[in-house]
């Protein structure tokens, strides 16, 4: 087994970016959705309500973030130093709030009123703790700083679809090679090179992954969810990939092989 891609996704709910590494810190991968989109109440905006974001790119310069808003153009991100309070879930967060242009740049794509928000290292947003014992953190991401899926995993729900999907629906951190179909269902903890991650929830999808990462259209025939869900349900929901946290920062690279150290 070795590691088949990385993404890092530095705006929640925006496209991602492939990698060949990327360094972790106490939030997971460095940047990876430290910014986010918020509503006029300051609730988080993702691609369930707005299909249309995975439209807007996003690529690093240097350090800093910048997004090509189609028909706006290219805006890099800066946080100024006003405070609010931000939602993400059930989560009150702590963010700044991101200078105008961009801001404004997308609420213009959107057709609604929109901000793109940072969150700073002063801010804490604990992991489940019904999940994890450990005072952990993680940054704007649903829930887990890491998620990992699997090719072969992949591999078989497309003998299912007729139109086969890309691994980017589903929108993984770390991508597995050269394990069988679902055996990520029983890792319990795994090694990447010198870097261990334990596995703590399965990831149960949504509306999100019926959305064509290329175009930003959901799917008609809500493909591939609907499928998915006749063989892929349980009590957590309908499950593709595994939450993950690490134990310490490091630096993760494609290629590196993966040993499975506790499975059930």
């Amino acid at each position: 087994m070795k590691v088949h891609s990385l993404f890092v996704y530095p705006v929640k709910s925006l496209s991602g970016i492939e990698v060949t590494s990327f360094h972790t810190d106490d939030f997971g991968p460095v940047g990876d959705r430290r910014w986010m989109i918020v509503d006029d109440e300051r609730r988080f905006v993702t691609q369930r309500e707005h299909p249309e974001l995975a439209r807007v790119e996003t690529q690093l310069d240097g350090d800093q973030v910048v997004i090509n808003i189609p028909g706006e153009g290219d805006f890099g991100l800066t946080a100024s130093n006003d405070e609010l309070r931000v939602l993400v879930w059930r989560d009150w967060v702590k963010a700044l709030a991101g200078l105008p242009e961009a801001s404004d740049a997308l609420s213009r794509f959107c057709r609604k009123p929109v901000s793109l928000v940072f969150m700073p290292d002063s801010s804490f947003r604990r992991v489940d703790a019904g999940r994890v014992d450990e005072y952990r953190r993680v940054g704007f991401a649903d829930g887990f700083p890491f998620l990992v899926t699997n090719t072969a995993s992949l591999a078989e729900l497309n003998t299912r679809l007729e139109v086969p999907v890309e691994m980017r629906r589903f929108r993984p951190n770390i991508v597995v090679e050269g394990a069988d179909a679902w055996d990520e269902d029983h890792w319990q903890s795994l090694s990447i090179g010198n870097n261990r991650l334990s596995m703590v929830k399965p990831c149960s999808r949504c509306v999100m992954t019926t959305v064509d990462p290329s175009t930003g259209l959901k799917d008609a025939a809500v493909q591939p969810l609907r499928t998915l869900s006749r063989y892929r349900r349980t009590g957590e929901g309908v499950i593709f990939g595994q939450n993950a946290i690490h134990e310490s920062p490091g630096l993760i690279r494609v290629g590196e092989p993966v040993t499975v150290n506790q499975s059930e």
